[in-house]
Formats: structure tokens, C-alpha cells, sequence
């Protein structure tokens, strides 16, 4: 059965070029969210590097790992630690020459109770991610844990709809979005505050039209996609981290800043989800018998 109240943990993360350096930090900020009181703790997309899909490179092909693998044994040992629900990003080689961007779920037991494979990859300047991840082929997916019912999606995922409400159907209580979202320096002046804006609008409209809770845990830094000095050319990405909670009715309970690594603890209180639901009730007054053409491209 579900909790009334717990605490989730978002961990906003700068990323350095050492691999093993990330996951040891990632590990040890896992132990800072449990001590103040997280009962799932979401690490931020990929987090184990910087952020590689900057360019195309076959060599870094060479991060990818397997589930389980050695990101999953340490994010299974830490949970086990600190009895915690840990939503992990991971790059995942399935087999050789297929590969996907993929959210484990790992149990307080530290055991893997579910993953998740990002269903939609974007290609789009320094986010060359369709040269590196297959679509997932899982769907949408939300898993029970000790605390609640939740959804795991992945940072491009969380500007669709269909996404979402998939998600939501299946009971989840609270949607989890690792992320890696950032400004293009040369754009930040004319676009940065729109782009920002539109992304945080679109994850709090998911909480209000699903009536549930939205967390979602975003880098932050600079990064120019340095792989042990293997780095991409050009001015890299400003990770905007913003990090935060919004509560069924898409009001922002807690955030991060744009530029520095944080912590973000904050309460989800599932009586909500019910009182959103009972006076906005978007679900009980969906026309199913209605959306035929939601499952085609496009309507000509």
C-alpha cells in the first residue's frame, strides 16, 4: 500500500570528465538525500559523464554498459545502504551494436525492480542522441515501490503528452524525469528565459492534466562533452538544472538554482493527488470514445 506522506530526493549534479569520479559522487549524494529524509532519490540523465551526445564518435560507443552492470551494483549497494527507492540513468549496451538511453529502478533491497527505455531520442544541434540510442521498445511503464506507484520517463519524453497520460493510466502516483536539458551559449541571451519557461510550463501542464506529482532532476554546469580529455568542438551547453517538484495542480512546491549542485528534498502528499482529482476531474471526463486519431502521424 502506498504512503500518505514521503520525501523525494532530486539530485542536481555538475558532471566531470572522470567517469568513475561521477558515479562515486553520484553515490555519495544519494547518502546526503537519505539522511535528510528521501525515500526515492532520481539522479539526473546519464550522469555517469559528461554529456557525450555533443558530437558522433563511434569510441564512445565504448561508455555504454549492461543492466546489470557496474552503475546498477553500485546504485544497488547504496540503496540497500540507505533504504532508498534510486531512479538511475544509464547508457545501456543491450548487445553489441544495440544500445539505449534507459532508467533502472532499484529497490531498498538494492535488487533492480524495473527499467525504463527512453521512447522518444531527439536529434537536434549537440543533442545527436539518435546516433547513439535505439527508441525504447518496453512503452511506458510505471512500477510499484515501497512508498508509492511511479513513473520513470527520460528528459525528451517529458514534452509529450501521450507520454505522460500513458504513464499516469497505470497508476502512477509521481512521474520522474532524469534529465539533461540546457542552453546553447550563443542562444542563451534571445531564447534562454523561453526555453526555460516553455520547459518548466509543459512538465507542470503533465501534473495538472494527469493529477499527479512531476519531479525532475537536471544537470547543471558547463560541459563541452570531455571524456577524459576526448572533449567536442565549439562552445558546449550550459546545463540549466532548475530542478524541481510540482504538486498535482502543477504548482512548483520546490526548486533548484540554474547553477550550482544541489539537493532537492521536498514532500509529496498523496491525499492531494485525490482532492485534485475530485474537484478537477480531467480523467473522469476524458472522451475515450473520441481519440481514434491520437495513434496516427497526422490527420490529412
Amino acid at each position: 500500500m502506498p504512503e500518505e506522506r514521503f520525501q523525494v530526493g532530486l539530485i542536481q549534479l555538475s558532471c566531470s570528465p572522470d567517469p568513475d569520479a561521477n558515479l562515486e559522487k553520484a553515490v555519495q549524494r544519494v547518502r546526503e538525500a537519505a539522511r535528510i529524509g528521501a525515500r526515492i532519490v532520481c539522479l539526473p540523465e546519464l550522469f555517469r559523464t559528461q554529456y557525450f551526445c555533443q558530437r558522433e564518435d563511434t569510441v564512445l560507443f565504448d561508455l555504454a554498459e549492461p543492466i546489470p552492470g557496474l552503475t546498477t551494483e553500485a546504485m544497488g549497494k547504496v540503496a540497500s545502504e540507505t533504504k532508498t527507492t534510486v531512479i538511475a540513468s544509464i547508457f545501456e549496451r543491450r548487445t553489441r551494436g544495440l544500445y539505449h538511453n534507459t532508467a533502472v529502478l532499484i529497490g531498498p533491497d538494492g535488487q533492480i525492480k524495473g527499467i525504463y527505455r527512453k521512447m522518444h531520442i531527439p536529434d537536434d544541434p549537440l543533442y545527436y542522441e539518435k546516433y547513439y540510442f535505439t527508441p525504447g521498445d518496453l512503452g511506458f511503464k510505471a512500477f510499484e515501490t515501497d512508498v508509492a506507484r511511479i513513473g520513470t520517463l527520460v528528459c525528451w519524453d517529458q514534452w509529450y503528452p501521450e507520454g505522460a497520460r500513458l504513464t499516469a493510466l497505470q497508476g502512477a502516483h509521481v512521474l520522474f524525469y532524469p534529465t539533461a536539458i540546457g542552453w546553447h551559449p550563443a542562444e542563451k541571451d534571445q531564447f534562454g528565459k523561453a526555453q526555460h519557461d516553455a520547459w518548466r510550463t509543459i512538465q507542470r501542464a503533465h501534473a495538472i492534466a494527469n493529477g499527479v506529482f512531476v519531479a525532475v532532476a537536471n544537470r547543471v554546469g558547463h560541459e563541452n562533452g570531455d571524456i577524459r580529455g576526448n572533449k567536442a568542438k565549439g562552445q558546449g551547453l550550459e546545463f540549466w538544472g532548475g530542478s524541481f517538484l510540482a504538486d498535482p495542480f502543477g504548482r512548483v512546491l520546490a526548486e533548484a538554482s540554474h547553477d550550482r549542485e544541489e539537493i532537492l528534498c521536498a514532500e509529496v502528499n498523496l491525499r492531494e493527488i485525490d482532492e485534485i482529482r475530485r474537484n478537477w476531474p480531467f480523467l473522469r471526463d476524458r472522451r475515450i470514445d473520441s481519440y481514434e486519431g491520437i495513434g496516427h502521424r497526422f490527420l490529412d
